[in-house]
């Protein structure tokens, strides 16, 4: 998976930055996602939306509205109907240069947007919604006493999620000429509705009147304890994968790499794009991504590369103390190893030699279930050291480095 930074003409004839987020071999479909208002399309939800439907080998636009992110223009002159004709722009912009999109996405008021949107671009099969509300005009409450002054002077600086943003009446008088009821009646495209009960900036009331609106095919899903910008990683993670099961009842797509694209016994991993840690690792089919937490300046997509190695040493762990229970018919019902991983001093290993500086230190604990007698929980322990990714760790290790031609 990789990502291609795109600019493509907005409504006003701005350059709009965008974000393709691409699978690891040939597009099976494209999709297009509209962030939430005053957001823009590089913020986790989004990302990770994106980068788990480009593993199926779905390539998935995302971009900044108009005045917004790294786009050009101007906030101020900007409303609802124009983040609708940005977004038929968009799909535009995939038809003329790649695919045009069979599946819309929407966070927030960019799900209104995508309701309104999708009759004006024929291929879209498929809709989701995020936190989004009934009526576009919903968002006005979050200008609360500012609103007034804004019909009244024609325009105010509204803070937003921390922000200044400079809001005309025009705005407003656009936003509520807009309805979607009209729009769900008539849309003819599988909708999935997503929405979380305890979100505080739109209340999940507005998730049941956009199912109800809605002809079939629709599903509603509930994000529990999510938050309205879907911050917590494992929220994030929830949607992204709902979607990507969803979606597969109304767009052929098949999951990516297919199982010729790297070699027998090449472990492949390729940047997903120049600005991020994330990594794609493709092994004979199979496909995982790595990357690095937050704090290390990643997006924590994935395990880090020391959590794959861990990963490795547990998994090896199990399968050797399970080979040995079925060979020595000990009644093992099931194994658990939980490994961390830290930097030591040498000093404080007793087994380490002279050795002064840091060295790695594999921490395993196992737990074993079954009718064990304390020999054979022995046995099973013993036999975990004898693991043949635990020997290499603790072995000699050459490695050979060159550079690939192409």
């Amino acid at each position: 998976m990789k990502t291609q930074r795109l600019e493509f003409t907005g409504h006003d004839g701005s350059a709009l930055a965008a974000r393709l987020d691409l699978p690891a071999g040939t597009p099976a479909a494209y999709a297009l996602f509209a962030h939430c208002f005053t957001c823009s399309k590089d913020i986790p939800a989004a990302r990770r939306i994106a980068q788990r439907l480009a593993s199926l080998g779905v390539a998935v636009l995302r971009f900044d509205f108009t005045g917004l992110g790294h786009s050009g223009g101007e906030f101020a002159n900007t409303g609802f109907s124009s983040n609708v004709e940005d977004l038929v722009l968009a799909a535009d912009f995939l038809r003329q240069n790649y695919q045009a999109p069979q599946l819309l996405i929407g966070h927030s008021l960019g799900g209104a947007a995508v309701i309104a949107a999708a009759d004006q671009i024929a291929e879209v099969r498929a809709i989701t919604t995020i936190g989004a509300p009934a009526d576009p005009a919903h968002v006005v409450h979050q200008f609360g006493d500012k609103k007034r002054q804004i019909c009244e002077a024609g325009e105010a600086e509204v803070s937003l999620a921390g922000r200044p943003f400079t809001i005309k009446k025009q705005f407003i008088e656009d936003i509520s000429e807009h309805s979607l009821q009209d729009k769900l009646s008539k849309l003819k495209k599988a909708l999935l509705v997503m929405h979380a009960p305890m979100d505080e900036t739109v209340a999940v009331d507005n998730a049941a009147q956009i199912f109800q609106q809605a002809m079939h095919p629709k599903s509603f899903v509930t994000l529990d304890s999510a938050d309205h910008l879907l911050s917590s990683p494992e929220d994030a993670e929830y949607a992204a994968e709902v979607i990507s099961t969803w979606v597969q009842r109304y767009i052929d797509i098949a999951v990516l790499p297919k199982s010729g694209d790297t070699p027998e016994g090449i472990t492949r991993v390729t940047e997903a794009d120049s600005d991020s840690f994330t990594q794609e690792v493709s092994i004979q089919g199979h496909h995982l991504v790595a990357d690095e937490p937050a704090s290390y300046g990643g997006h924590y997509l994935g395990p880090t590369p020391y959590q794959l190695v861990a990963a490795g040493l547990g998994a090896c762990t199990s399968m050797t103390i399970r080979m040995y229970a079925r060979r020595k018919k000990i009644p093992l019902e099931h194994v658990e190893v939980d490994i961390t991983h830290n930097k030591i001093h040498a000093q404080d290993c007793a087994s380490c030699g002279e050795n002064g500086g840091k060295i790695d230190q594999f921490e395993r604990h196992i737990t074993l279930q079954g009718e064990l007698s304390g020999e054979q929980q022995q046995q099973l322990l013993a036999i975990a050291d004898r693991c043949p990714v635990h020997r290499t760790l603790e072995g000699d290790i050459l490695i050979h480095t060159r550079l690939q031609e192409g």
